[in-house]
């Protein structure tokens, strides 16, 4: 008896990702978890964005790639939730759909790896740093302008792949996909996102359902509201900042024992030699005072970069 199909995409990393959130739904609907397949089983749906590898996604259209499609069969009804990594999405959602579930979020930061070396700063002069996020490489050449930074796109096992096979010499990739995926062992070092702010949103899963759709139990079972109060604030941050695969943004927020949310943002020159920062704190946060919050410090920051911000890349 199916109770609801879930729309995911089809790389191992999003299925694994969407296996969890399945089994998550389906103890919240009060059934069997062993019969997760049956009750809300996953339909794969290929996005442009994964079928586009030879170029960064700015030069093809933007984070919607990923999420474009799936989002259309959530519309047209072929499927009843999606669940995407938060960071893939756009700061701004599509009319008559709504964000409704945020699990608990995995490791936030960058993770370092390599055959070689064991931090960003013990690579030499001229090696080759692998990723497709302007935000990394704009934040590994600003403490190291020395290094060069290649252009690297796939999913994990195809980048780790590349990196065993000498195309880099060590590449960047979220701490949480390694971590989901049971690759943590790869691991060389993590970059601290105090210092160098993550993306947005990045560690967390999105369940996205039709807005009609969102007052339902599971949903309230599954939410979590501390999770939901920091990526607003980096979100906010996002939304402030217009920030896309055009801009190199970083956003990171954590809530303290007493409850304060620290919100740090900031945004980079593409080359890393320019950098503006805005760091705050709020007591007591709502959901809403957290985005206010995070809508504020990317404003500032917009203001202060002008149109310094925008990195096109042709």
């Amino acid at each position: 008896m199916i109770r609801l199909k879930i729309g995911t995409r089809g790389s191992k990393l999003a299925t694994t990702q969407c296996a969890l959130v399945q089994r998550q739904i389906v103890a919240a609907l009060g059934e069997d978890v062993a019969r997760a397949d049956e009750i809300a089983p996953l339909t794969i749906i290929s996005t442009q964005g994964d079928r586009i590898q030879d170029r960064r996604l700015i030069e093809a259209g933007g984070k919607q790639l990923f999420t474009k499609e799936i989002e259309d069969a959530l519309l047209r009804g072929d499927i009843d939730v999606a669940v995407h990594s938060l960071k893939d999405m756009p700061a701004n959602e599509v009319e008559g759909l709504s964000i409704a579930v945020f699990p608990v979020r995995e490791d936030p930061r960058d993770a370092f790896v390599s055959v070689k070396y064991q931090s960003l700063m013990d690579m030499p002069a001229g090696a080759k740093l692998g990723t497709a996020s302007l935000r990394r490489q704009a934040q590994a050449l600003h403490v190291r302008p020395d290094i060069e930074v290649v252009m690297l796109r796939g999913n994990v096992d195809t980048r780790l792949k590349k990196l065993e096979a000498g195309d880099c010499d060590a590449i960047l990739l979220a701490a949480a996909g390694l971590n989901r995926l049971s690759l943590s062992h790869h691991i060389k070092s993590y970059i601290d996102p105090d210092q160098f702010a993550c993306a947005p949103g990045q560690g967390a899963l999105a369940v996205q359902c039709r807005t009609a759709d969102i007052d339902q139990d599971w949903i309230r079972k599954l939410h979590h509201v501390p999770t939901h109060i920091c990526i607003s604030a980096e979100r906010g941050a996002l939304e402030a900042l217009e920030a896309s695969c055009r801009t190199a943004v970083g956003a990171y927020a954590k809530l303290s024992d007493d409850h304060t949310l620290t919100l740090f943002t900031e945004a980079l020159s593409a080359d890393g030699t320019t950098r503006w920062q805005r760091r705050a704190k709020l007591a007591n946060p709502t959901v809403e005072s957290a985005r206010t919050l995070g809508l504020r410090l990317g404003h500032e920051i917009r203001e202060e970069a002008g149109d310094d911000l925008i990195q096109y890349l042709g």
